[in-house]
């Protein structure tokens, strides 16, 4: 009675998440262009070298210098690119373009790659914004639209330069980080990855798939029941169920996920959203993050293996709790908790016309 009751509750709640609609894309579209040129709060995250390096962030980053840190600028950029792409009427008086525009050059990106060459910040984002970056590369080459195509090219440099940096990491990595947060290792594989495959970079793609399998491809018995702790964005158990499901053929990966979260083959199985006690405290809501980051990967497995299928009432039900949360109400949540929505929209709906 109880499981029913947690059911009927779920699938009320407001049915399944939706489709993207334009209020949808409206509500998402306009966190970021709000944030892309507010320069201040700022989190830097460099390392000082000398004097020389005390610059304002726009110095630092011309392009990536807003919503409050480098990452989320960058992917504040992915989800301005996405969402002008297919709903081209957000942009209509074309500002954000011009914005773009003007951002986007070669110039400033030859600034951006330049501060990853420099030795005291070599590994700077890795692997959260590296992931991040080869994102919006991949929607930018694949938008047929002329100012598309000049930031693509003008970003491929500093993409290039990712990649690079990936390669050289991966085999040097002896441990995945498994952490809820930024640092998390399948979480970065599992967006690098739809790059690698996105331009045809088999050798990228190899290096990622060797690597996965070589650091979870063993792994048994993740305990979900730990998570989250408190300022998740991203359970630990679940990327890495996502990256796996990725790059393994279906029944080894069946066979795997038996091993590694054996409770995900449970009719009853159930898994509560994270909840946020305080929408101001930077970390704290973390957790609505969270809540749209297992839906995405929830999502993915139940693609993966059919049988698994109402999994995606529990990725719907995570949804659902934290898309109306989303405000520009408090710029710590504000400022990237619409990527994280996107994207588990954009898995949803390519998962179905797949």
């Amino acid at each position: 009675m109880k499981r029913f009751l947690i059911l009927s509750t779920i699938i009320s709640s407001t049915a399944f998440a939706q489709e993207l609609k334009v209020e949808q894309a409206q509500k998402i579209f306009d966190l970021p262009t709000h944030c892309i040129t507010i320069e201040y709060p700022n989190k830097l995250g460099n390392v000082l070298g000398s004097d020389t390096d005390l610059k304002k962030p726009k110095q630092l980053r011309p392009i990536f210098y807003g919503c409050f840190d480098w990452h989320s600028s960058v992917h504040g950029f992915w989800s301005i690119v996405k969402l002008m792409k297919d709903f081209p009427e957000l942009d209509k008086n074309r500002e954000v373009r011009n914005q773009l525009n003007e951002l986007i050059t070669a110039e400033n990106a030859a600034v951006e790659k330049a501060f990853f060459e420099d030795k005291n910040n070599r590994n700077f984002e890795r692997t959260y914004g590296w992931a991040w970056l080869l994102q919006l590369q991949m929607e930018l080459n694949n938008w047929q639209d002329p100012d598309a195509q000049r930031w693509a090219k003008n970003l491929k440099p500093l993409s290039d330069l990712i990649v690079e940096k990936y390669k050289g990491y991966l085999p040097k990595l002896v441990y995945p980080v498994r952490t809820g947060t930024h640092d998390n290792t399948a979480f970065g594989l599992s967006l690098a990855i739809e790059y690698a495959r996105s331009v045809n970079d088999k050798a990228f793609e190899e290096v990622i798939v060797t690597h996965a399998n070589r650091l979870y491809g063993k792994d048994t018995k993740c305990n979900i029941a730990f998570e989250p702790s408190g300022s998740d964005f991203l359970s630990a158990c679940l990327e890495e169920a996502l990256i796996m499901s990725k790059i393994q053929q279906k029944e080894d990966y069946k066979e795997w996920l038996k091993d590694f979260l054996p409770q995900l083959f449970k009719k009853n199985f159930e898994l509560n959203p994270g909840i946020v006690s305080d929408r101001t405290d930077g970390h704290l809501v973390h957790l609505d993050g969270l809540n749209f980051s297992r839906a995405t990967a929830l999502y993915q497995i139940a693609d993966k293996l059919p049988e698994l299928n109402y999994l995606n009432q529990w990725a719907d039900h995570h949804f659902n709790y934290s898309f109306n949360n989303i405000s520009n109400d408090d710029y710590m949540g504000s400022h990237w908790l619409g990527t994280f929505a996107l994207y588990a929209l954009k898995t949803k709906q390519e998962l179905k016309a797949k």
